[in-house]
């Protein structure tokens, strides 16, 4: 078992109260390991966009409450930040609230025209899975095909 398993939703259960409180959303929590150190990131987001200000007051607010519950052993760095204008879809929610939106999608394996990566625009989401409108084709996709998902936004 990894060492880190179930840290991240304990702590997005821990803080997403208080997140709320303060006007914001969860938009993830992760908590990883980048060479010798750990890192706990908590990205938020709001109908309002999300500035400095915002991720320092979320910071003060949630590092209390994590101190508290103490669940990590290890010393790490606390990360609050906003999910970009590029921003990572993991969960259905994050594919629901970016319908409309353009996306690139790589799947785990080929599908049947033997391709694993697709851009296009993500054009449904429900509890089974995604439609992505791309290269001239509607794409039906399940979650579970799907290794990795993201916005995109052209310069």
């Amino acid at each position: 078992m990894a060492k880190n398993t179930g840290i991240a939703p304990l702590v997005e259960g821990l803080v997403t109260p208080k997140i709320n409180e303060l006007g914001f959303e969860v938009w993830d929590v992760e908590y990883v390991k980048e060479g010798a150190e750990w890192y706990l990131r908590i990205t938020i987001d709001s109908p309002n966009g999300i500035d400095l200000e915002a991720c320092e007051k979320v910071h003060r607010a949630i590092e209390v409450i994590i101190d508290e519950a103490d669940p990590i052993e290890d010393f790490y760095y606390l990360e609050v930040s906003s999910p970009g204008i590029e921003r990572t879809l993991k969960k259905k929610e994050h594919f629901a609230v970016c319908v409309g939106e353009s996306v690139e999608i790589r799947l785990f394996a080929p599908n049947q025209n033997g391709k694993k990566a697709y851009k296009g625009v993500l054009t449904a989401a429900d509890d089974a899975g995604i439609s992505v409108e791309a290269e001239g084709e509607t794409l039906t996709l399940e979650y579970s095909a799907i290794a990795k998902a993201n916005t995109f936004f052209e310069f």
